[in-house]
């Protein structure tokens, strides 16, 4: 008798620089377990998010037990992560990790309120992988494309997300697109020829960097 798997949300590739604006945060029902989205401000819901940098900074922010904190940097800015007793696989890696080094990261989106009502946005990592140079260029390429992509579809009719985004920010999507663009022209000639079409074979090998080898986890293809 064979058991399905659980499925688990894609993984959306998102830059930092629009990552850090997605403070706002919501559910599709009722259900007290119901998955908690960060809503992009290019108009897309994010249960969970895929990302590609350098890992420049880590510290040991716990008190009583382990609590790591990784700053990892990508063309456009600087995404958070936490990690601690409940992320175990995520936690030793950060502490194993000696910075600088290239990581594809997996997590979920947390946001936190501080004490003058600035909301702050971070990561909880599901996994972090030690990658290479081409991986990250092969990341910065294909998310500019998504990121692009999100943009060009924003004023669509029917586009539910992009409302909310009207609706809950004051920003202009187009500010990314121009991030993401910033970010291809930053890769060096190699990276640049990846930000056309790439093979299915660079595709598998960064979604299993990213995230393993459980179907049900792999990154939005």
């Amino acid at each position: 008798m064979s058991q399905s798997a659980p499925t688990r949300e894609v993984a959306r590739r998102v830059f930092a620089s629009e990552f850090n604006d997605a403070g706002y945060t919501f559910t599709e029902s009722d259900d007290e377990r119901a998955p908690v989205y960060a809503l992009l401000p290019t108009g897309e819901s994010s249960n969970r998010v895929f990302f590609v940098g350098t890992l420049t900074e880590k510290e040991d922010v716990g008190e009583d037990s382990e609590y790591w904190r990784g700053r990892i940097v990508d063309p456009t800015g600087t995404f958070f992560v936490y990690a601690g007793q409940y992320q175990p696989e995520a936690a030793s890696k950060l502490r194993d990790l000696e910075p600088p080094a290239y990581v594809a990261v997996v997590g979920k989106p947390r946001t936190y309120e501080t004490d003058d009502g600035t909301v702050r946005v971070s990561v909880r990592p599901e996994s972090i992988t030690e990658v290479d140079a081409a991986t990250r260029d092969r990341w910065v390429a294909e998310t500019a494309r998504r990121t692009v992509e999100r943009v060009a579809a924003f004023d669509d009719e029917g586009n539910e997300y992009a409302r909310m985004a009207r609706e809950e920010y004051d920003l202009d999507p187009e500010t990314y697109k121009a991030a993401a663009l910033s970010a291809l022209e930053d890769l060096d000639e190699s990276g640049d020829e990846l930000a056309g079409d790439e093979s299915e074979s660079d595709d598998a090998t960064l979604d299993d960097a990213s995230d393993g080898t459980d179907p049900a986890g792999t990154p939005e293809p």
